[in-house]
């Protein structure tokens, strides 16, 4: 991950923490891809990915997260869990949206595992 990358998902992780979310991990990897931030509020867990655009102009950070991407998280997700015999009342995907000079977007529950076959 470059310089930027870093910058930005550091932010994102310090978003969620103000936010009242425990980061259990970040950067986590298996052969099926890689988890952004992992963290916990309550009893739900939630796989956070991050992503970031230098201005809205061509679109906003959530619109680059296509179904290919949405399959690798879930599958990286199911690996994570099995790998660390996690437990939760409840799992979801959220989605941490970057621009310069505005607040972070957090999408809660941003996309489901309903519908991916694997």
């Amino acid at each position: 991950m470059n310089k930027k990358g870093e910058r930005y998902e550091e932010q994102a992780a310090l978003f969620l923490k103000e936010a009242g979310f425990e980061i259990l991990d970040r950067n986590w990897a298996c052969p099926m891809g890689e988890l952004d931030i992992v963290a916990r509020k309550g009893g739900t867990v939630a796989f956070v990915e991050v992503r970031a655009r230098s201005s809205s102009a061509y679109g906003l950070p959530a619109e680059t997260v296509n179904r290919a991407k949405r399959a690798k998280i879930i599958k990286s997700a199911m690996a994570y869990i099995k790998a660390r015999g996690l437990l939760a009342d409840t799992f979801r995907f959220d989605f941490v949206g970057i621009v310069p000079g505005q607040v972070p977007e957090h999408i809660e529950d941003a996309f489901s595992a309903d519908g991916f076959g694997f």
